[in-house]
């Protein structure tokens, strides 16, 4: 028989195993939520599938067997001069939680990112011979639901390579299906995104503007880029930056876009310009600012937008600014968005060139880089030829920057002039200067061919003072629409 103390022992094992046990199964309970949280959130992260799950620029993406990182497969993006070959998915997840997102990825400017609601992350390579591993950490919000996670290359660059794409995290819920018996329609639904080549410049409640009828019988104009939305103060959009003219209390110019598009046309709308306060000076946030900026888009269903950086907005904050604009891209597949830039004799000034580089950092496309080829001052020989220089060294320095052919970076550029007297003196374009320009354009192949403004195109009322360069009328003998019937041409 055993001993008393052995048996004494025996228990005491017996107990401190059952204790251990119960231990290690509270702690695997409570361990429980850790190993969810660890969890990929990514639908096919390694392309295994196909592309189940993900929805990738048309004609750019396709699953390859080498090179891959593991597995089989791996996804390929071949970016054109008109998209990066971006690949999105979007994925639930839970507010107040932090995520980390990594890929591993082969090419030059390969981007990855998550954007969403109070979320906008981001990191990229410029070269990455073999794969490597990219990562980046965010935070949810309180209303954070979902998360668009996205990978692409460049324009114009070769095809890059991505695989094994993890979201780690807390999962979501996925949104419940709900239905919806309101119907609320403020603007006319927009055409498809063609025939965008000749959009003018109208300022839609300033500056006497003639009414989209008048304009459309006299012209045939159907395009428009409409100026300006500034900020009215606390980063609240309002038409020419007045607290008077709230977007979203418009009904005024909604009706003028209604009217363009039951025409068969299609507006932008422009943001900035060089008087008031733009969005992006006081917008205290990447996510802040594409919020402000989407409340103009939401509001009357844009595929276009302009931003025309001026003044003291002109190459300021501009992480803040090309952020928004990333992020507005990866939230509306379909924008079609131009940056305007002033020029100088020579092309691009300093400023300008440092706000390309500066969206290409942020992994901002620009589709068109609108240059105002005006307001540099006549310095010598015809206007017609110093207008064609300015615009054929600005092909040349786009070209320069993004490593594109001169056609590509044609294809890229909006030439934008200003009709009558400008605000420098020694300029002036007739209408002589536009048809020969328009001949220039024709032979150059820009993205559009423009200009400021269709407000001023009228010869001025005889007996009136004026000043110089009008907001109202040309200031030089003219027709009404003679300029505008010009730029239609194109």
């Amino acid at each position: 028989m055993p001993s008393l103390s052995r048996t004494r022992l025996g228990i005491a094992a017996a107990l401190a195993a059952a204790m251990t046990a119960l231990l290690t199964a509270a702690l695997l309970t409570t361990a429980a939520p850790n190993a969810t949280a660890a969890t990929n959130l990514v639908a096919d992260p390694g392309f295994e599938s196909g592309l189940t799950g993900w929805t990738c620029d048309a004609g750019t993406a396709t699953v390859v067997s080498s090179p891959v990182h593991a597995g089989t497969k791996a996804l390929s993006g071949t970016p054109s001069s008109a998209a990066d070959a971006q690949c999105t998915q979007t994925i639930s997840v839970a507010p107040n939680s932090a995520y980390t997102l990594t890929a591993f990825v082969q090419g030059s400017y390969v981007y990855l990112g998550a954007t969403g609601t109070g979320v906008n992350a981001s990191t990229w390579t410029a070269s990455a011979p073999s794969y490597q591993q990219l990562s980046t950490t965010f935070t949810t919000g309180a209303s954070t639901t979902s998360v668009t996670v996205f990978v692409h290359g460049w324009y114009g660059q070769p095809a890059y390579y991505a695989d094994d794409v993890s979201l780690t995290g807390p999962a979501g819920t996925p949104p419940t299906s709900t239905t919806d018996t309101t119907t609320t329609t403020t603007t006319v639904t927009p055409p498809p995104n063609t025939g965008w080549t000749h959009p003018v410049y109208l300022m839609p409640l300033d500056n006497n503007p003639p009414s989209i009828s008048a304009i459309v019988a006299g012209s045939g104009e159907k395009e428009f880029n409409l100026a300006f939305v500034l900020d009215s103060g606390g980063c609240t959009p309002a038409w020419d930056g007045s607290s008077t003219q709230l977007v979203s209390n418009d009904t005024a110019v909604a009706g003028q876009i209604n009217a363009i598009r039951a025409a068969g046309g299609d507006a932008a709308v422009s943001f900035g310009g060089y008087n008031g306060t733009e969005l992006g000076t006081t917008c205290g946030s990447a996510a802040a600012l594409a919020a402000a900026y989407q409340q103009v888009i939401t509001k009357y269903q844009l595929k276009h937008v302009d931003f025309d950086y001026e003044n003291g907005a002109l190459d300021a904050n501009t992480a803040v600014r090309f952020g928004a604009i990333a992020t507005l891209e990866r939230n509306n597949p379909n924008l079609v968005v131009s940056l305007t830039i002033p020029m100088t004799t020579v092309g691009f000034p300093g400023s300008g060139t440092d706000e390309i580089r500066a969206a290409v950092a942020a992994g901002a496309r620009l589709d068109i880089v609108n240059i105002m080829d005006f307001d540099t001052g006549l310095t010598s020989g015809t206007e017609v030829a110093q207008t064609e220089n300015i615009a054929t060294t600005a092909a040349s320095q786009l070209a320069s920057i993004y490593g594109w052919s001169t056609a590509t970076a044609w294809a890229h550029l909006g030439l934008q002039l200003m009709n009558g007297h400008s605000d420098q003196p020694s300029e002036l374009f007739t209408q002589d200067t536009f048809t020969q320009l328009l001949s220039f354009a024709q032979a150059n192949h820009p993205a559009w061919f423009s200009y400021w403004s269709v407000n001023r195109d009228f010869q001025c009322p005889a007996g009136v003072p004026e000043n110089w360069a009008p907001g109202t009328c040309s200031n030089i003998t003219q027709a009404a629409y003679d300029f505008t019937k010009i730029i239609v041409r194109y």
